[in-house]
């Protein structure tokens, strides 16, 4: 982004909100992995291990950047069609979120940048995460910082009918909310995110920790640092 188009997304949102005299937004929904938490290179390598177990080595066939922003459940049932393990969905999503959750604890991945956001957020809009992740995931990672503290709302792809790209979590958060979806803005980093965010008619902006700038042009802004995103919505 150049400096032109940096100033044009930054004042796009602050612009109409002055104009209006209220905020524009009501709350902010947060995508976690990859938002609040450097977590997509560490689902891989949970995966890549136990595929190096299950005797699989490189030639499980998953192209891992195809599940990002998705459940585990969805990379599992393609894996399962493939290659028909003898391992249940269950005993498969149970393994990864295992060995997950012990690298996620060894590395404490917080982008380091995210704490310092949220807090100059939080005196100005209700916040919520709406995230593909499993609740105990989620708890565990914001549980890092006490982050747990900003948030009025968590939700999980387990307490809705369809994960992303639907729009169910993002719409699901506003409703915990108590705020119309489109006084929403979500923060995401995935493409899948980014639709179904604008699936539940909120505004969407994506910052590029994952995926590059080209994958995530159907945002309502993209950016590449939270200090970009600050001062959209500041």
């Amino acid at each position: 982004m150049n400096a032109s188009e940096q100033n044009q997304s930054t004042t796009s949102l602050r612009g109409a909100a002055e104009g209006k005299g209220k905020p524009r937004f009501a709350a902010i929904i947060f995508d976690m992995d990859g938002v609040i938490v450097d977590s997509e290179p560490r689902h891989e390598q949970a995966f890549r291990e136990i595929f190096q177990e299950m005797g699989l080595g490189d030639r499980h066939g998953m192209d891992f950047t195809e599940y990002y922003g998705r459940s585990d459940r969805a990379l599992w049932l393609d894996f399962i069609a493939r290659h028909t393990p003898s391992q249940s969905l269950e005993e498969l999503a149970a393994w990864k979120q295992g060995r997950f959750l012990e690298i996620l604890e060894r590395d404490q991945p917080i982008f380091e940048a995210f704490p310092g956001l949220l807090k100059r957020l939080a005196p100005h809009y209700k916040l919520a995460v709406a995230s593909g992740s499993m609740h105990p995931v989620i708890d565990r990672v914001l549980a890092m910082r006490q982050l747990r503290l900003y948030f009025s709302a968590v939700v999980s792809v387990a307490d809705v009918p369809r994960g992303k790209p639907a729009p169910d979590v993002f719409l699901r958060a506003a409703e915990l909310l108590g705020v119309p979806a489109n006084r929403c803005c979500v923060i995401e980093d995935a493409a899948a995110g980014v639709e179904g965010a604008l699936a539940a008619g909120m505004e969407v902006i994506a910052i590029t920790n994952t995926l590059p700038r080209a994958r995530l042009r159907q945002a309502t802004h993209v950016v590449e640092t939270y200090e970009q995103i600050e001062k959209l919505l500041l």
